[in-house]
């Protein structure tokens, strides 16, 4: 379980997260929605450990993760990047398998290969796409091997980073599917930031929704709809009047 209590950061007069408060449970999903610049970002890198808090407190299974081993803390996580994030000069298994390769537990590359090409077939890539250069791959190519990379090490949490942006409809469909599916056959706790409605409905089984540094709202994917927040209901509608400013 990751739980945030009182979390807040500022960047000088910019206070970005005010006093956040939430839960994930162990083997859920859990989508965190919001507009641009409204804190989503710096909440998942406060997790991660890349942002230092100000104030507050982030646990992970009881213990505080800055009082934790960082190579052990960060050996739980899987991560798919908002822009894939891979490597151009490294060949797809290479991305995929990068860091089976790499620490105290590095693998044979033989055998961290053959791990590469069963996840890439477990997101829908042939086993000839291994060889290949980033570069030679579609958008929708570079994030399969993205979420392969994400689920090599068989973590136990996985965090998803806008994860169909740049993406058309139906591959955005494609990528839902699979990151559910996959995140309930690792049985992983999962987080995923977006403000992509259509992945809130796909992936979550549980909603966050951040605006101005604070949640506003969190409940069951299935109450979504029918809660009476305003800012919530602004959002998930796409309405142009309501409490949250727009630039006009």
């Amino acid at each position: 379980m990751i739980e945030l209590l009182g979390v807040q950061k500022s960047f000088g007069q910019n206070h970005v997260l005010r006093g956040v408060d939430l839960t994930i449970a162990r083997g859920t999903s859990m989508v965190v929605i919001g507009g641009s610049g409204t804190g989503k970002s710096v909440l998942l890198k406060s997790i991660l450990g890349l942002v230092v808090p100000d104030a507050g407190t982030i646990t992970l299974d009881g213990t505080d993760v800055t009082k934790t081993d960082r190579d052990t803390f960060l050996a739980r996580f899987g991560m798919l990047f908002q822009g894939g994030a891979l490597f151009d000069s490294l060949k797809v298994w290479e991305n995929v398998a990068f860091r089976l390769l790499r620490g105290a537990k590095a693998l044979p590359k033989d055998q961290a290969r053959e791990i590469a090409i069963e996840k890439l077939r477990r997101v829908g890539l042939k086993p000839s796409t291994a060889d290949q250069l980033p570069a030679e791959l579609s958008g929708g190519m570079q994030k399969r091997v993205g979420l392969a990379r994400a689920i090599a090490a068989e973590p136990e949490i996985i965090f998803f980073d806008e994860p169909t942006t740049g993406l058309d409809p139906i591959m955005s469909g494609v990528i839902n599917a699979l990151i559910r599916e996959i995140v309930v056959e690792m049985g992983a706790t999962a987080m995923t930031i977006t403000h992509d409605m259509s992945s809130v409905r796909a992936i979550a089984d549980t909603v966050a929704m951040l605006h101005d540094g604070k949640i506003r709202w969190t409940g069951p994917a299935a109450e979504m709809d029918a809660a009476s927040d305003p800012y919530l209901q602004q959002f998930i509608y796409g309405r142009a009047e309501g409490p949250i400013e727009s630039v006009r």
